[in-house]
């Protein structure tokens, strides 16, 4: 029973907020349904459970939020997904607010 909980916990979709974006290329290219590639960065000297965000043809625009003063609503920090994909993944731009962007984990 609680292998199958487990299971459903890892299914349930997971939402994640971008954050770091004016250290790169702005949001002004940011649109809902925007593709963007999620790799961890386990070498990254200020956070081991850092995940880079790229988008083709420009590259990294950002990371994963993996702080309390970033995660938007019920999206969940770089710490908290670390876990449930492996070196890489992709997801998806769901809103883009005047506060973060946030996104879905695309599941496999």
């Amino acid at each position: 029973m609680i292998r199958s909980e487990r299971k459903v916990d890892f299914m349930k979709k997971v939402y994640f907020t971008l954050t770091g974006l004016n250290h790169y290329f702005g949001d002004a290219f940011i649109k809902k349904g925007l593709e963007v590639k999620l790799i961890k960065e386990p070498d990254n000297k200020y956070d081991k459970e850092a995940i880079r965000v790229e988008v083709d043809g420009l590259g990294k625009i950002g990371y994963v939020a993996n702080s309390t003063n970033t995660v938007l609503g019920e999206s969940f920090s770089a710490g908290r997904m670390y876990d449930r994909f492996g070196k890489k993944s992709k997801g998806k731009v769901v809103y883009v607010t005047s506060r973060g962007v946030l996104c879905k984990l695309k599941q496999k």
